[in-house]
């Protein structure tokens, strides 16, 4: 009923020369006519075929979020073009018939079927808070079969398209935004640190309430014995 009310908004505006816009209808005009990527958060397997039939049949273009099952209809979604974000790696398997290493998988199933992966993690409200374990999904992953430069791209360049943001994020690349971060060692590694970042060029400062305590605490004068 919302996509029904928001199509026809967007009939009456075009039809109309003298029209009174309503901005949370004007919000929905690039989703509907296919410029804007909408993400459907869908799990199961009928879950994701009915979204990828839903979006073909009104023209969206959809990308399927946490996607448990993605893996399973992987050629369905690299022949609709349907993107997937996944959320399910550290996640124990979802049938009692399946392998103990399917989530692991899931990511190189989908890549080599030709479907664009993002890593993401738990999503909800407590997703935020744990957005740095993010990498170590990807890590996962590639040891399960996704090549090295697609875990790569499913924390950079993959995210960035989805979200539109592509031709400005997600890469170093010419005429890009020079944002990036250095770190000391594999990035897939657990024991790497982040010591150096840029937004847009810009160097941008580390430091913060744990790294001030950590140099505090760590030059306090030694007790007397």
């Amino acid at each position: 009923r919302f996509f029904d009310e928001a199509e026809a908004y967007a009939k009456a505006r075009a039809a109309q020369s003298k029209f009174q816009k309503v901005p949370a209808w004007e919000a929905t005009l690039e989703a509907t006519s296919g410029k804007q990527q909408i993400m459907v958060h869908a799990n199961y397997e009928r879950q994701i075929r009915s979204a990828v039939a839903w979006g073909k049949r009104r023209g969206y273009r959809i990308i399927i979020a946490a996607g448990l099952d993605a893996w399973r209809v992987a050629d369905l979604l690299a022949k609709e073009k349907v993107a997937v974000v996944l959320d399910s790696t550290f996640r124990l398997p979802q049938r009692d018939t399946d392998p103990h290493d399917v989530n692991f998988r899931a990511a190189g199933v989908l890549h080599k079927a030709g479907v664009p992966v993002a890593h993401s993690v738990k999503m909800g409200s407590w997703g935020a808070s744990e957005i740095r374990n993010v990498v170590y999904a990807a890590a996962r992953s590639m040891s399960y079969g996704l090549p090295r430069e697609a875990a790569l791209q499913s924390i950079t360049l993959q995210p960035a398209k989805m979200l539109g943001v592509g031709d400005r994020l997600g890469s170093l690349t010419p005429e890009k935004e020079a944002t990036f971060i250095a770190v000391d060692g594999d990035l897939f590694d657990i024991r790497a640190n982040v010591k150096k970042m840029w937004i847009a060029g810009h160097p941008v400062s580390l430091e913060s309430r744990h790294t001030r305590l950590f140099e505090k605490y760590k030059n306090r004068p030694k007790p007397k014995r």
